[in-house]
């Protein structure tokens, strides 16, 4: 029996870690079907590079949407994080793919992932196989603040998307918008305007559930306008 890693995949000779496969090239591009072909054929899904990017990573970071539904539906980890510490969600929020953000938050993606320093292994890593990673302690919400996105920046907040969160540089999103601009307005409205109860225990509840759980949402007996809003729907 050949044996896998700890994500299901094959090591064999290519071993766990791997520059890149057809899996990542179908996704980057966004060749929705070869991607189902190699995913019928049972090519892993999870199966990271060297620097610890899976397929989901490259589809969200290109916006590949088609391909991100595909990955997911396939049983690709939404909440992946490659060697600087970035998630496929704050990928898709680089990207400004609001298609894919929507994608990954329907599956369950974190918004407020645990934010962590580097170990010795992730600066030694990222000395040699990356110099230009800088974004460990970033939040999908500074990604989309970045980018200048407001619908986004609602969509993460509607999410739970904590707008304090500080990156490795101490600053909160809000301190990567221009002064006066939608995005700075939106982020100043949601600093000054807590969320109402409703939307906390909405929040709540689907991270109680965690991301296995959210399937079972719909399952739930009760009135099914308590479902459609749990499922954002």
């Amino acid at each position: 029996m050949e044996a896998r890693g700890p994500d299901g995949c094959f090591l064999g000779d290519v071993g766990f870690w791997v520059e890149r496969t057809p899996v990542h090239e179908a996704a980057q591009r966004g060749e929705t079907l070869q991607l189902q072909r190699l995913i019928e054929s049972g090519a892993c899904v999870n199966q990271v590079t060297v620097d610890s990017i899976t397929p989901l990573h490259t589809a969200s970071l290109q916006g590949q949407a088609q391909c991100v539904q595909l990955l997911l539906a396939a049983g690709a980890q939404v909440d992946a994080r490659n060697i600087d510490g970035s998630t496929p969600l704050c990928d898709a929020c680089a990207s400004g793919s609001v298609e894919c953000v929507k994608l990954l938050l329907a599956y369950g993606a974190k918004v407020n992932p645990p934010l962590y320093t580097a170990s010795p292994l992730h600066e030694a890593c990222m000395s040699g196989a990356n110099v230009n990673a800088a974004k460990l302690h970033e939040t999908a919400l500074h990604h989309a603040a970045k980018v200048k996105n407001v619908d986004l920046i609602e969509m993460l907040v509607e999410f739970g998307g904590n707008i304090y969160a500080r990156d490795n540089r101490g600053k909160k999103p809000s301190d990567y918008t221009w002064s006066s601009s939608a995005p700075a307005k939106c982020l100043e409205f949601y600093e000054k305007t807590p969320l109402t109860l409703s939307q906390l225990c909405r929040v709540s509840l689907r991270r109680a559930t965690g991301v296995r759980g959210l399937e079972k949402i719909t399952k739930l007996n009760i009135p099914p306008r308590l479902i459609d809003y749990l499922s954002y729907n």
